[in-house]
């Protein structure tokens, strides 16, 4: 098991100057960003053993986090399409 924390930065690192845009820009993208890096944050710590957790509470917590991932990539993509 890796505990390596998967920043949005790094996990779209092309499309860094897009995700600080559209954070500051779009109220949803803002929202989605934070969960994802609250729910992100939260897994980090139970891998590292800092935090308790069932190995089910995990797991719904990546799946959480991997639903997040995909509706920022999705934004990411549709801006990028219409060149915002």
């Amino acid at each position: 098991m890796t505990h390596v924390p998967h920043q949005l930065h790094e996990e779209f690192p092309d499309n860094a100057d897009q995700l600080h845009k559209l954070k500051m820009s779009d109220a949803h993208f803002g929202k989605l960003s934070d969960d994802y890096a609250e729910v992100n944050h939260e897994i980090h710590r139970i891998e590292s053993e800092v935090a308790p957790a069932s190995d089910e509470a995990l797991e719904e917590l990546k799946k959480k986090r991997l639903h997040l991932k995909d509706q920022i990539a999705a934004l990411l993509a549709a801006a990028e399409n219409t060149g915002s």
